[in-house]
């Protein structure tokens, strides 16, 4: 088995650090590409690039067999994905893995959109690559529930179905990816159960000790439309984790809740 170095895009974010670790348990070395100037050590070497600004990312792929690119924004990422491809390629990156969102070719949002592009240009690559489209993370869905969980009266959009998943899942099966043969496309990781986000919301509140008034909401447009129909989850086909928004919610916010209603 080789063990070249494995480069980690967005390897300090919610999901690298959590593949980081996974990949030197596996006895990797691992090179990180960082806006943000870092103490390497322990196996793990940062580098200073901009991917968006493509600066410094043909220094961070030299002599890296698998690049793990795991980087994202709220804009862009079809940009720095290109860049990366570019160098990548050059460099002759022998595996490139991806992560990338269910309902990436069918939910009208700009974000959405940015990572088909993004999807396209690993698949058009002409490298060996692998993409994993995933639901959103459980953090995610924390930080939504939290943020509407400050107001007077909490919103609940009509319609609007999410299957969190664990991104503890998600870097498992993402290393187990990079550590494989190139795959293409592989079957997408969505949480174990489907939720209303209204339904995210009153487990917070639960969890939190929290009383709010809820008042439904309808998602106008393309894109209430898009969520009513189902569009970002993957019903069948979909690899299921095992850690529930309940599960996690007692691990953060420091309660134990049920699901009440559960489908």
């Amino acid at each position: 088995m080789t063990t070249s170095t494995i480069l980690v895009t967005g390897g300090t974010g919610t999901l690298g650090r959590l593949v980081v670790p996974l990949l030197r348990e596996a006895g990797r070395e691992v090179r990180v590409l960082s806006r943000q100037g870092r103490e390497s050590g322990g196996g793990v070497t940062y580098v200073t690039g901009d991917l968006l600004k493509d600066e410094g990312v043909e220094a961070a792929v030299e002599g890296a067999g698998i690049v793990l690119h795991l980087a994202g924004g709220a804009k862009g990422d079809d940009v720095a994905t290109r860049n990366l491809v570019r160098a990548a390629r050059a460099a002759g990156v022998r595996h490139l893995v991806y992560i990338s969102v269910i309902g990436a070719d069918t939910v009208p949002l700009s974000y959405f959109r940015a990572k088909l592009e993004a999807e396209r240009a690993v698949a058009e690559s002409g490298l060996p690559w692998t993409t994993l489209r995933a639901a959103q993370f459980h953090d995610l869905a924390l930080k939504v529930v939290t943020t509407m969980g400050k107001l007077p009266v909490v919103p609940a959009p009509g319609g609007v179905r999410w299957q969190p998943v664990d991104a503890r899942e998600v870097a498992a099966r993402l290393v187990e990816l990079a550590l494989g043969e190139p795959a293409g496309a592989v079957p997408d990781l969505a949480g174990p159960e489907v939720y209303e986000l209204a339904e995210l919301s009153r487990g917070y509140l639960r969890a939190a000790g929290k009383r709010r008034p809820m008042l439904p909401v309808r998602v106008p447009g393309r894109l209430g439309r898009a969520y009513r129909a189902g569009e970002n989850l993957t019903l069948d086909g979909a690899v299921r984790g095992r850690r529930t928004w309940e599960g996690f919610l007692a691990e953060r916010v420091g309660r134990g809740v049920e699901r009440v209603g559960g489908r």
